[in-house]
């Protein structure tokens, strides 16, 4: 299922701004954010993502109509979880990108290099 264009919009103002997103691992909400074990295509200086570079590449998705699809998360049970499946390298595993809105924040759940194809 898509989302609608008040999600989308509260997504990328939150990805967007540094002190409306957080990655940080905890237990109730663990993380597999790697942007430093994917290659970015269009890294002139640095040739694999950092954080800024990843939410960037985030907020240009979201802002381009990117299709992000819902999900139901284990942690917390029954919170909304939105994906992204992001094609940067022909031949490569597609870059898994997981999002949730919290109250105040975007939490980004997972960016790294899909698993599956």
């Amino acid at each position: 299922m898509s989302i609608d264009d008040s999600t989308r919009d509260k997504l990328l103002r939150r990805a967007r701004r540094r002190g409306k997103r957080t990655s940080e691992f905890t237990r109730t909400r663990p993380t597999d954010w790697r942007p430093g074990d994917v290659q970015n295509p269009d890294g002139l200086l640095l040739p694999y993502f950092d954080d800024d570079s990843a939410w960037e590449l985030i907020a240009s998705r979201l802002e381009k109509g990117h299709d992000v699809e819902t999900i139901v998360l284990d942690q917390p049970p029954g919170k909304t979880g939105y994906v992204m499946k992001i094609d940067l390298n022909p031949g490569r595993p597609l870059l898994y990108v997981k999002l949730e809105l919290g109250p105040r924040m975007v939490i980004g759940r997972s960016f790294h290099e899909s698993e599956r194809k």
